[in-house]
């Protein structure tokens, strides 16, 4: 990946995620959220375009033109079926990485129909045939019984993918967190109100405000939005 950001970006802001990485797995893992001020990403029904404004949607293409891969859960592709590449910027689309652990998503969503590849994370002991265009990549279950995440990293680092975007959903950025494995968070905050519907992250349950997981932040305003750029350098929430 070239170091080098469009005169027009604001380094403050995108310069972090081109850090070298210093994790033992030799991979930057960045990760993006938008949600409601009450705390939630999709109505209960699942309905969740857009919950963030149009400077946010170009702020997570400029996400993905800067990451070797992109990845996302198969209930995002399931509800949204997304393409998943570079549109709203400069820049090339990313590798795809669809973590479908029970190997349950059929051939007939997009990334499994177009280019760019698209590799598809699959518990081993699910491994079939790929979908569509797709390349299967089996791993072993962690010990919730999904893909385990810090094997996927060296799965996508042996591949040569390194710098790598979780963009969603929140269950799957959750599963990230809980791993030790993100090194920095977007959290983009919309100035509306859902009033229920899916919460944006799912996490260990804490006894006192002071285990929390208090992380060093920059505010950046994306039109009415405002992001959280959140340096998680990897540690687990508790």
């Amino acid at each position: 990946m070239d170091a080098a950001l469009p005169d027009t970006w604001p380094a403050a802001l995108y310069a972090p995620l081109l850090a070298p990485a210093s994790a033992p797995d030799g991979c930057f893992v960045f990760a993006h959220i938008a949600q409601s001020l009450d705390g939630r990403i999709a109505t209960a029904r699942g309905s969740s375009r857009w919950i963030s404004g149009q400077p946010d949607i170009v702020h997570t293409h400029r996400l993905r033109a800067l990451a070797d891969a992109v990845i996302v859960g198969a209930g995002t592709v399931r509800h949204d079926d997304p393409q998943l590449t570079v549109r709203h910027c400069e820049g090339r689309s990313p590798v795809r990485v669809v973590i479908d652990s029970e190997r349950r998503l059929g051939a007939d969503y997009r990334v499994f129909r177009e280019a760019p590849e698209t590799l598809l994370a699959c518990a081993r002991d699910r491994a079939a045939d790929a979908p569509g265009l797709a390349t299967l990549l089996p791993l072993p279950r962690d010990g919730a019984g999904g893909v385990a995440i810090p094997t996927l990293l060296a799965a996508l680092h042996a591949r040569g993918l390194s710098r790598l975007f979780v963009e969603g959903g929140g269950h799957t950025i959750g599963r990230f967190l809980r791993a030790g494995c993100v090194d920095r968070l977007h959290v983009v905050v919309a100035p509306l109100l859902l009033g229920s519907g899916v919460p944006v992250l799912t996490l260990p349950e804490i006894a006192d405000i002071a285990d929390a997981l208090r992380l060093p932040v920059q505010h950046h305003a994306l039109g009415e939005d405002m992001l959280f750029d959140l340096a998680i350098d990897r540690r687990k929430p508790r």
